[in-house]
């Protein structure tokens, strides 16, 4: 079963084309990656799902709903969780903290029990933060967990942000380049939290990353773009031996290390 169909989906920026024809699906569990050069689009399909851009054609149901029109909050709201390319955490807060602004879309209180610290407020903090501490020992920070995150190593900088997005108990997950920056330790730590993710919590996901070890470790499909337009569409092993996908992206070198 679908949980999220795009169907021929164009972006454009004053006559600059940043997504042309682009249409695919995404299964319950699955991990789908979408890789291509810089520029290709993949950052702009992200902002499309998450309803930073309103593309000018083409559709994207997400839960039986359109969210081409809906405004990111509702979109978040449905069950759609997003990562950064660039880390977008609070540096000054803790972890806790941090992980707690995930919880938003599941905080039911008014500003005044809020203020006052009693009744729905206080039941409703105590239960978010249970499920925020469920996120700590999943993904292993309890030595961090009371450190402001600016004073962390950039890799648990990165798991922490990953938290925020599991915090919100998400539908589907988006994965903006999980890996980048990261040295070979905290990039393998990252991959088995990623797979514990699918494999414990059956998140499905869409991964954009230039890694393609961890990519083809990883997806169940891969879609590669190339200018705004997706040029093959299939299993790691498929994509690897395309053509195509060799002159645009991969490389010859690539392709004899794969055989």
């Amino acid at each position: 079963m679908s949980v999220l169909q795009v169907t021929d989906v164009r972006l454009a920026f004053d006559g600059v084309v940043a997504v042309d024809g682009v249409s695919f699906e995404v299964g319950d569990g699955e991990l789908f990656a979408v890789i291509g050069p810089n520029g290709a689009g993949k950052t702009s399909i992200f902002n499309v799902l998450s309803g930073v851009y309103r593309p000018q054609r083409g559709t994207v149901r997400f839960g039986g709903k359109d969210l081409i029109g809906m405004r990111p909050h509702r979109i978040a709201a449905l069950g759609m969780a997003r990562t950064f390319q660039n880390i977008e955490l609070f540096s000054h807060l803790t972890v806790v903290d941090n992980l707690m602004l995930g919880r938003h879309n599941h905080m039911n209180y008014g500003a005044l029990s809020a203020f006052f610290w009693f009744g729905r407020a206080r039941s409703e903090e105590l239960k978010n933060r249970s499920a925020v501490e469920d996120v700590i020992d999943f993904l292993e920070l309890e030595q961090w967990r009371r450190f402001p995150v600016g004073l962390l190593p950039y890799g648990v900088q990165k798991r922490v942000e990953l938290g925020r997005a599991l915090a919100m108990e998400p539908r589907l997950l988006l994965l903006d380049e999980p890996v980048a920056g990261m040295n070979v330790e905290e990039t393998e730590d990252m991959a088995r939290f990623i797979l514990d993710v699918r494999e414990e919590l059956n998140i499905p996901m869409i991964m954009v990353e230039h890694d393609m070890g961890l990519v083809m470790d990883l997806a169940d499909r891969v879609m590669v773009m190339d200018f705004g337009r997706p040029i093959r569409t299939g299993t790691p092993a498929e994509v690897q031996e395309d053509p195509d996908v060799i002159r645009a992206y991969l490389g010859e070198q690539h392709r004899s290390v794969a055989s």
